[in-house]
């Protein structure tokens, strides 16, 4: 199996720097009903605006539900899947573009269910899951799809299994290529700002 953990400037928890985004998953694994409601136990907690939890996430467990799992799958993009077909399990996060308790315009929906979505992540890693975040997807036929209302954002589709061999993908060289290479990141100063826009905080 491939290892990917982060190289970092100083140490980060195990969980955030062994997180990353495989391609190549198991089919012939299914992640367990316990395995998925923790995931998004993991999502429910993270913090929101006046604890409005704007998210809802739809989940689709192919060895429950076959058929929704493959309606879910017909709204990606070509490129995801060709891999994302052996993923288990699909879901999808939206935000609500509205506070629950008055309905005015919520500009934090969308920042705090990216909050959740990473929770769901790294408590994917704490499982030995694998998930991988995807915004190759057909918004307006997958809100037809499954009757998700217009006040909803449709934010990004994540693929949930465990990590397969890179040999799955043998049958599209370029996913292989991005499934075996280094993970990189841009150095810490040229993102991140010390006091002042643009001045560089030092490791």
């Amino acid at each position: 199996m491939q290892t990917k953990t982060a190289s970092t400037q100083v140490d980060v928890h195990d969980i955030i720097a062994k997180r990353w985004s495989c391609r190549a998953f198991d089919a012939s694994k299914p992640v367990s009903r316990e395995q998925i409601v923790a995931l998004l136990e993991a999502a429910r907690w993270s913090p929101s605006c006046f604890g409005d939890e704007p998210w809802r996430f739809i989940v689709w467990d192919k060895n429950s539900d076959a058929a929704a799992w493959q309606k879910a799958f017909d709204c990606l993009g070509e490129w995801n899947q060709n891999w994302v077909k052996n993923a288990p399990v699909l879901m999808l996060t939206t935000a609500n573009s509205l506070f629950s308790k008055n309905g005015k315009p919520n500009r934090w929906g969308q920042y705090d269910t990216g909050a959740a979505a990473e929770n769901l992540c790294l408590q994917a890693v704490a499982s030995g899951l694998m998930a991988h975040q995807m915004g190759g997807f057909d918004v307006e036929k997958t809100r037809s799809a499954f009757n998700i209302p217009n006040e909803f954002a449709l934010m990004a589709m994540i693929a949930v299994g465990y990590q397969g061999e890179p040999e799955v993908l043998n049958d599209n060289e370029e996913l292989k290529e991005l499934e075996l290479a280094a993970r990189a990141r841009t150095p810490l100063g040229v993102h991140f700002f010390d006091g002042d826009w643009g001045v560089p905080v030092k490791g």
